[in-house]
């Protein structure tokens, strides 16, 4: 559910809420560059670790799970559940703004890569070859590893030779 800034304003003291207030809409975008969100950030997770500590606190003691913490709480904690729930919300806020500024960096790197890639391939495609000729060592034979194996000249051809034999000795005889 959402929180008026009404009752953000009633329920937090006056530098909690300048806190919250700057992760409303068009405060957000003011805010700085990333480490100026992610500052903000860590604080807006310290102060609802603490209300979320209060909150259970007082739950336990109205249960009668646990005897009261400390001899006072700070003049805010009549509505710890609520301020929990407005840093909760800020948070929220804030950690949505800071991925939409990590995709927005990360889109600036794609496109210049592109750029990049772009312009690289377009200076491959205009290569110019020196005008003078240049000597080149070509390529390396490489010596063969397998046995080389040797058929004598006398062998060359005997089969298709005794092949021959055969069909006119075939031939010759009386149908």
């Amino acid at each position: 559910m959402a929180t008026s800034a009404k009752l953000e304003r009633s329920v937090l003291s006056h530098e909690e809420f300048a806190l919250v207030k700057d992760t409303h809409h068009p405060e957000i975008y003011g805010v700085g560059d990333l480490k100026a969100l992610q500052e903000l950030q860590s604080r807006l997770r310290t102060l609802r670790g603490k209300e979320r500590t209060l909150t259970r606190q007082k739950r336990r003691e109205t249960r009668g799970k646990s005897e009261a913490r400390g001899k006072s709480f700070p003049g805010t904690s009549e509505q710890p559940l609520k301020r929990k729930q407005v840093f909760a919300a800020a948070l929220k806020r804030v950690n949505n703004e800071v991925r939409r500024v990590r995709a927005i960096e990360a889109t600036a790197r794609n496109v210049e890569a592109a750029h990049k890639a772009f312009q690289l391939k377009r200076e491959a495609n205009f290569l110019h070859h020196p005008v003078e000729r240049t000597a080149s060592d070509g390529m390396k034979s490489l010596s063969n590893t397998r046995r080389r194996s040797h058929i004598p000249g006398s062998q060359i051809g005997s089969v298709s030779q005794a092949t021959k034999v055969a069909q006119a000795i075939k031939d010759s005889r009386p149908s």
